[in-house]
């Protein structure tokens, strides 16, 4: 009998397929009696990564770590050698995606000065500046991207495209590829970040990427905080010529004083791109269909390779 532990009981799942036995662990200090046995762990939401690399690897028959969240980056440093990590991609591409469309029109509709007028009592009148007619350009064209992509197709913008290879129209949409985007920045008006964190993205978002967006852009971040270079947006938003929308920041949560919760131009929001009610549901549909892979012998979906895609 296979040992799994999950963060609720098999129930919450559908049910478990034959040959497996599921121990609940959601996260806390102690751990289930099989930790000697257990061979696939779903990882809980809200462990720390550190946390989570200590127990992992005090697991001795540990082989497959499957997480509920897309991004994989705060556990990938610390998954044992040799264990296999697969993420929930799918589960919060819905969320996501309304939440990257929302923040542009928010932003672009200054949706934020007017909630603060609202709770101040005053009728702060003025116009605002049309999603209509925008580029949009999005970094980091998988599942996410495309499901932005399709939610933006009724408001008549421009979309242009960027992932890390090219992939010609013949394929679907043409895409560019990163080398492209020295060309491309400076044509858009919405610059969208959807890039996982790898090495080579860590702090993408820098002085010459910014340096290369048009006057008056808005920069939307709903990948991770690490994407960006904090000090290098803020210089931009500080003096007005750019603005931006982020879900993510660096550091995260922001602490107090932190300069930018005072700049102007930009659109604030706690991580909270996927933290809809119907989240765990669809990533507990995928855990599902994976216990029923690994059950049956058969290769696992969304395996997370060493570069963190």
């Amino acid at each position: 009998m296979t040992r799994v532990w999950l963060p609720d009981p098999p129930e919450a799942f559908g049910g478990i397929p034959d040959g497996l036995r599921a121990d609940v662990w959601k996260g806390g200090e102690q751990l289930p009696g099989s930790a000697a046995d257990v061979e696939f762990v779903v990882m809980p939401f809200g462990v720390a990564a550190q946390r989570a690399g200590h127990v992992l690897n005090g697991l001795p028959s540990l082989k497959v770590v499957q997480l509920m969240s897309a991004g994989a980056d705060h556990v990938l440093p610390y998954l044992p050698p040799g264990v296999t990590l697969c993420n929930a991609r799918g589960a919060h591409t819905p969320a996501t995606a309304e939440w990257t469309v929302g923040a542009i029109i928010a932003a672009l509709r200054q949706f934020p000065r007017f909630a603060v007028a609202q709770h101040e009592g005053r009728w702060d009148s003025g116009q605002s500046e049309s999603v209509f007619g925008k580029h949009v350009l999005i970094v980091g064209y998988g599942s996410i991207g495309e499901a932005v992509e399709r939610r933006l197709a009724g408001w008549e913008v421009t979309v242009e495209r960027v992932a890390r290879s090219a992939r010609p129209a013949a394929d679907g949409p043409a895409v560019l590829g990163l080398e492209d985007l020295a060309t491309a920045l400076p044509r858009a008006d919405v610059v969208v970040i959807l890039v996982p964190t790898t090495d080579d993205t860590r702090n993408m978002v820098d002085v010459k990427f910014l340096a290369a967006m048009k006057d008056g852009a808005l920069l939307v971040n709903a990948a991770r905080g690490a994407i960006v270079d904090t000090d290098a947006l803020v210089a931009e938003l500080a003096c007005g010529r750019l603005r931006a929308a982020l879900d993510v920041t660096a550091p995260e949560p922001l602490p107090a004083g932190h300069p930018l919760w005072t700049m102007p131009g930009l659109l604030l929001t706690p991580h909270v791109g996927g933290a809809v009610r119907e989240g765990r549901e669809r990533a507990y549909q995928i855990i599902a269909a994976q216990l029923a892979r690994y059950a049956a012998g058969q290769p696992l979906a969304n395996v997370i390779s060493v570069r963190g895609y």
